[in-house]
């Protein structure tokens, strides 16, 4: 395990569509235990593949609710509005107000390709949408208002 190098904005991966994970091995769960590494070590509530230069449909959400790992997530449904701000690690130091859903449940496969189904509200439905968008290249600052410097 190892924390990885988080790609910042303008890098054009950030901006393109990942491709759907159809392998499940040990290179797979290295990946994701480097993630869950780097994205503790940075305290983010969340991390996409492309934000560590890799093109493949997983993120990884860690909120009060716990750690989740998504592979290959698809919304399933969405209901409720929440507005808040929302910031990113590929943004650093830049928050926007954006509005997402207030609940969402997504399919998704674990690290063994079994699939899931995940039930969230609140903040970590923030996450998983947030991280969600990332995988079809689409950075939180496009959907924002009042974008600001912040610490």
């Amino acid at each position: 395990m190892a924390k990885r190098i988080i790609v910042k904005v303008p890098d054009p991966i950030l901006y393109k569509r990942c491709r759907e994970v159809d392998v499940f091995d040990a290179r797979l769960h290295s990946l994701l235990d480097d993630m869950k590494d780097t994205v503790k070590a940075a305290n983010g509530a969340g991390l996409a593949a492309p934000q560590v230069a890799v093109l493949k449909r997983v993120c990884v959400v860690d909120t009060e609710d716990g750690y989740f790992e998504l592979i290959n997530p698809v919304l399933k449904s969405q209901s409720g509005e929440q507005t808040g701000a929302e910031g990113c690690l590929s943004v650093p130091k830049k928050y926007g107000t954006v509005t997402r859903p207030m609940k969402v449940t997504v399919l998704a496969q674990d690290r063994n390709g079994d699939m899931k189904k995940y039930k969230v509200h609140g903040f970590t439905a923030r996450a998983f949408m947030h991280e969600m968008d990332h995988l079809d290249g689409i950075v939180y600052t496009s959907k924002a208002t009042d974008i600001t410097d912040g610490e």
